[in-house]
């Protein structure tokens, strides 16, 4: 690997339910869900994560609470905190930038991290993730598993591949001994709906996969058949995206009971405004378009844009404005809103400012 890239893929253990537990120590010994309990919402929620009590269960991220309850009764739900989670990820991030500023965030509680040269001028990347690994123990109280390869494809397998507290290697003369024995679900791409296909075709294992010609899986899969191909072969060129550009900002609620009056739409609009304006305030960016989301009790989803010549002023009183406007195009009479989200979008830093020029 030391003439290949090094690429470290960090993975938060549980990330929520860890900052829970972490927090309130009482509830290490217990199933515990992040959600809301459904018991008090009419059966409403969806699981954001477990630890590992609950999960052997078979509770898992994006399951019904309902359904949760119903696997283990006795399971203690905890409303998600997010504005906290941010926080602690900030803090982890900070960490990371100790050893290189070139990291790629996918969410939360995960990134990838190019360590080919790194700020401790470290040669071996399996002992950087391990000092990452330990840092984050020692200064957070939390624990992570990390996956090193030469690309991020196999990377992102090798942190999933021990949970919790796991390192994984997966050099470049072993990745076939690696991905041919993995169930073709571990595949990045291969979700629940291509997965019975892939079964269908006596594709089972990465083993399978490989023995299939790129023609034949392009036929079957369009330009995800070229990927995989490539993917079972241990082949990713992207580069770690650490300079990418955030495209929109924006801010969104969802509501166990759903909003039916407009004094109530016009208060969390201005909630989300002021949301909004922090995150933009923070980030120093404006932008040239602002976006409502609104979704009603039968989860239909609509978005409504509006976008000006100028950059909007971060102001809560224009977005509260402009979002309102836009809700009124969506919903004028029976008012039914399950989530409300406003996004700003067509993004430029604080530097780039409006001139109007007298011609």
């Amino acid at each position: 690997m030391a003439k290949q890239r090094k690429i470290v893929h960090v993975d938060m253990d549980a990330f929520y339910a860890s900052v829970e537990m972490r927090d309130h120590p009482e509830l290490r010994t217990k199933p515990l869900v992040i959600s809301r309990n459904p018991q008090h919402t009419g059966g409403r929620g969806v699981v954001a994560t477990a630890n590992y009590i609950a999960r052997s269960y078979g509770i898992h991220s994006a399951m019904s609470a309902q359904e949760a309850l119903k696997r283990c009764p006795q399971a203690y739900f905890k409303k998600p905190d997010f504005p906290k989670y941010k926080r602690v990820s900030h803090q982890i991030h900070t960490i990371f930038h100790e050893y290189t500023d070139k990291i790629e965030p996918v969410a939360f509680d995960e990134a990838y991290l190019d360590v080919t040269e790194n700020k401790p001028g470290i040669e071996s990347a399996v002992a950087l993730a391990h000092r990452i690994q330990q840092e984050i123990y020692d200064q957070l109280h939390l624990t992570c598993s990390t996956g090193v390869s030469y690309n991020k494809f196999l990377a992102k397998i090798a942190s999933d591949y021990h949970k919790p507290v796991g390192m994984t290697i997966i050099n470049p003369e072993d990745a076939l001994d690696f991905l041919f024995p993995l169930p073709i679900e571990k595949f990045r791409g291969i979700g629940k709906k291509t997965a019975p296909k892939m079964r269908e075709l006596g594709i089972n294992t990465g083993e399978d996969l490989y023995h299939w010609k790129e023609i034949d899986l392009i036929s079957k899969f369009g330009k995800m058949g070229h990927i995989l191909y490539q993917r079972v072969r241990g082949i990713d060129d992207r580069p770690v995206e650490w300079q990418r550009e955030r495209k929109s900002v924006g801010s969104q609620r969802t509501f166990d009971q759903p909003l039916n009056s407009i004094e109530q739409v016009d208060e969390q609009l201005k909630l989300t405004a002021e949301r909004l304006v922090a995150e933009l305030k923070r980030q120093q960016k404006h932008g040239k378009t602002i976006v409502i989301k609104v979704r009603d009790s039968h989860f239909e989803t609509v978005t409504k844009r509006l976008t000006f010549d100028d950059y909007l002023d971060n102001q809560v009183d224009n977005f509260t404005y402009y979002g309102r406007q836009l809700f009124d195009e969506i919903q004028d009479n029976l008012i039914d809103v399950r989530l409300l989200g406003l996004t700003i979008t067509n993004l430029d830093s604080l530097e780039f400012e409006n001139i109007r020029l007298d011609l």
